[in-house]
């Protein structure tokens, strides 16, 4: 007769080495969570007090439209828009903030988005209907008999702005109402310039503790060298608006700040034109100073397209159908104004 072995001791080995590991385990967490709260707990708080990190969409270049020689019919040119983002400033540091980017934007003769519906000098709003005023006051919550003076100083202490200059006050009203409108946080931006020039870019790089929350956004702006040169067929690009939708079920990267292919070839061929984004990390202190910016992923242009046509022969057809537009046009006034003598 046989006798099966008892397995009990061999099982009670395998459960003791599994507990023994489960222990292990559990005494190195324990000590990794002492290490990172007691030990170095302080230097961690300290650290994540100064420095946040948010992602940035790198847009990517569009393909460029061509003629059969090569020539260029719609191109890009790089530019650069300035954004602002939240940071922990308080009321008076972000005025002053706001402040001294606009007043380094006009020094180097750079516009900045305005959408503040009253002017100074005098006051007056810019609304010229009653009924869209008084909507504006309503949705604002501001006495319907108030005048654009008493809008204006609504506006100056709902801001907190302690600055006296009437010019100074109007120009960072301009910036705090997008603000109230739009909204902006940590991640998310408003745009304050959508084309600086490169001697606000060197400032902006080179003084960045000056102006806080600042972020530059590297672009491809559109051209066609050769003007309206066949217009009908290249089309043309626009804000993207009802078409996001659209857009986005063929590619999930459009914004509604995205320009979109709306006619012709810019049109019909937008998927092979758009490129792909890329993405950058940018690492900031608290108060919205960059120190440091990171690409973690590259962004990829946009295929060109080669058409059949060539851009010298078809500027010597449209010049002379122009031609032969306006020598038909002569010849009828002529004789209009022949029977009219008659």
């Amino acid at each position: 007769m046989k006798y099966k072995k008892n397995k009990q001791p061999n099982t009670k080995i395998r459960f003791n080495i599994v507990t023994a590991i489960v222990y292990i385990f559990g005494i190195i967490l324990l000590a990794q969570l002492f290490n990172l709260q007691i030990v170095h707990g302080e230097e961690y708080r300290e650290t994540s007090d100064v420095k946040l990190t948010r992602e940035t969409i790198t847009k990517a270049a569009r393909g460029s439209i061509k003629d059969s020689s090569g020539n260029i019919l719609a191109g890009t040119q790089q530019g650069y828009s300035l954004e602002l983002y939240k940071s922990k400033l308080s009321n008076e540091e972000l005025n002053e903030a706001i402040l001294n980017i606009i007043k380094l934007l006009e020094e180097n003769g750079d516009s900045y988005q305005d959408t503040f519906p009253i002017k100074i000098n005098p006051f007056e709003f810019t609304y010229t209907d009653e009924e869209t005023i008084n909507n504006w006051k309503e949705k604002n919550k501001i006495d319907l008999r108030a005048t654009p003076e008493q809008c204006f100083y609504y506006f100056k202490n709902k801001y907190e702005i302690t600055n006296e200059n009437i010019e100074d006050v109007r120009k960072i009203i301009a910036i705090r109402y997008r603000i109230s409108q739009e909204g902006y946080s940590a991640t998310k931006s408003i745009v304050i310039s959508k084309s600086i020039s490169e001697a606000s870019l060197l400032k902006l790089q080179e003084q960045g503790e000056k102006f806080p929350g600042i972020n530059i956004v590297t672009e491809a702006i559109r051209t066609y060298p050769y003007g309206n040169l066949a217009a009908h067929i290249i089309g043309y690009m626009s804000s993207i608006g009802k078409d996001l939708e659209a857009a986005q079920a063929e590619n999930p990267e459009y914004t509604m700040n995205d320009q979109y292919g709306k006619d012709g070839i810019e049109r019909v061929f937008e998927k092979y034109l758009k490129g792909s984004n890329g993405v950058k990390q940018i690492d900031m202190t608290v108060d919205g100073a960059i120190t440091g910016e990171y690409v973690t992923k590259e962004a990829e242009a946009g295929s060109d397209v080669v058409l059949t046509i060539d851009a010298n022969f078809q500027s010597e057809i449209e010049r002379i159908l122009k031609e032969s537009v306006e020598s038909v046009k002569e010849r009828f006034h002529r004789r209009l104004n022949s029977s009219n003598e008659c």
